[in-house]
């Protein structure tokens, strides 16, 4: 049994993926991130849909910051730029990658 809170803390400004599952065009990672300063840019090729487990964000798509805290759900579609502006202390969110 695997429980989504024990996770190795990465360095601060860093970020930790892990693949909890992946099945056909479903995978569902973790993601942990440490008290983030740098802004962080991605694309991804696949729709995504994110949760924030524990902690606060703020992350930026198509001109709109979105602040995001526990409990909060968001839906990227694929190939749609977004950046992670700042995180406050560890963030924990539960990402599903579909397609």
């Amino acid at each position: 049994m695997t429980n989504i809170f024990d996770y190795e803390l990465p360095e601060l400004d860093k970020e930790n993926f892990t693949t909890l599952l992946q099945k056909q065009n479903i995978e569902i990672k973790r993601i942990v991130s440490n008290t983030l300063k740098t802004p962080q840019t991605f694309i991804e090729a696949r729709d995504e849909w994110v949760v924030v487990l524990k902690g606060c964000a703020k992350l930026e798509i198509n001109g709109i910051v979105h602040k995001l805290k526990s409990g909060d759900l968001l839906f990227i579609a694929a190939n749609t730029k977004h950046t992670l502006l700042k995180t406050k202390k560890v963030v924990v969110w539960l990402s599903v990658y579909i397609g």
